[in-house]
């Protein structure tokens, strides 16, 4: 942020117009920078207006949700009282089961032993 000299010049001495000037340059920057420092208030407060809207948004679309699944576990609980199937069970696997294969397991003699199932791929 502040600039560091290099040893290798000799520092000049010290005058009142040195004094004068950078004064001047330090009003001049101040006074610049202070006309835009309300920026940075109105930012910082649209960011937290933001945050405060994006967590009021958050909790209302997660009840909603909550609302959602339960409303869909009482229509299917009735669903399935009116039609004598029990209800879905969620924590079940919904991988369809996969056909067996039937083959015969031949003995060293060549004849037809017993029947080995296997899934299929």
């Amino acid at each position: 942020m502040w600039k560091k000299e290099d040893g290798a010049s000799p520092q000049p001495t010290p005058t009142l117009a040195t004094h004068t000037d950078a004064l001047n340059k330090f009003t001049k920057s101040a006074t610049a920078f202070m006309e835009h420092v309300h920026l940075l208030t109105e930012a910082r407060e649209a960011y937290q207006e933001a945050m405060t809207a994006s967590a009021a948004l958050r909790n209302s679309l997660d009840a909603g949700d909550k609302a959602l699944r339960s409303l869909m576990a009482q229509l299917e609980q009735v669903v399935s009282a009116h039609l004598g199937e029990p209800p879905v069970d969620k924590n079940i696997d919904k991988k369809k089961m996969e056909p067996a294969k039937v083959e015969p397991i031949r003995s060293n003699n060549d004849s037809i032993g017993a029947v080995r199932t296997t899934s299929l791929p």
